[in-house]
């Protein structure tokens, strides 16, 4: 099946598909040495209401997992500069030992089906791809590997409780006045306790549908979270800026 067309039918074909964002958005790493196929690829799963990065070489894809989180890879498995293998044990080095992984083969060659599975790789998608086999393989990865926070309409961390349907927050069951970007900002957060987020990740993942974002607004949003959850060291939490990064959320120690 020809790219073009690959993409062509997005618009028409699943106009009907609606994202919650506060409970689907996850981050995936797309490996593809086509540029235009690895962009193509992240468009129909950004469609679905995730965000992607578009990765051209495994050692780009390798050097990532040092500086940024990810929540599935989806790579080609002939990739051009390194060893598929040698990136699969780089990626199981630098990502949380649950990372769900989905590798494309082109052909329907066994050895790329058994070494891909044997390298750690979860599941596998032969060329041409069609759209929809893609997303659905790519949520009932995520359902998997992370079952919290997929199919439940509250989560819960310590004594805050995210209700992601209705964007309600409580804490220790009193509610708390937010807006709809709070809400996804804190639950955000919340998700990637300990983890640095960059800037670039927050915006992408909050505001990606708006364009000409100050910078000022993403810092106002984490001061009026900061304040509203009360998320200091003597709560249990502390929010902080990562000096030339973004942010993270700690919880400390009781």
């Amino acid at each position: 099946m020809d790219f073009s067309l690959f993409v062509g039918k997005l618009e028409s074909k699943h106009a009907h598909l609606s994202v919650d964002r506060a409970t689907t958005t996850m981050r995936i790493a797309v490996l593809d040495a086509e540029r235009g196929q690895c962009e193509l690829v992240c468009q129909v799963l950004k469609s679905a209401g995730h965000s992607c990065s578009a990765l051209v070489s495994g050692t780009e894809l390798i050097a990532q997992t040092r500086r940024n989180s990810f929540d599935l890879l989806v790579m080609h498995w002939q990739t051009t500069d390194a060893d598929p293998e040698q990136v699969m044990r780089a990626v199981r080095e630098h990502l949380p030992a649950n990372l769900p992984v989905l590798f494309i083969t082109s052909r329907s060659c066994e050895d790329d089906i058994i070494a891909g599975l044997e390298s750690g790789a979860n599941d596998y998608i032969i060329k041409p791809i069609r759209r929809g086999e893609l997303v659905a393989r790519v949520q009932a990865m995520l359902r998997r590997a992370y079952p919290a926070q997929s199919a439940v309409e509250q989560i819960q961390f310590g004594n805050y409780v995210f209700e992601a349907r209705t964007g309600r927050l409580t804490i220790n069951g009193a509610p708390i006045d937010v807006t709809h970007k709070e809400f996804d900002l804190a639950l955000l957060l919340f998700r990637n306790l300990g983890r640095p987020l960059s800037r670039a990740y927050i915006l992408e993942s909050v505001w990606a549908r708006d364009v000409d974002v100050p910078s000022r607004t993403m810092d106002t949003h984490v001061s009026r979270v900061r304040s509203k959850l009360k998320l200091r060291p003597e709560n249990g939490f502390k929010l902080a800026p990562v000096y030339s990064y973004g942010y993270r959320l700690e919880q400390m120690a009781s």
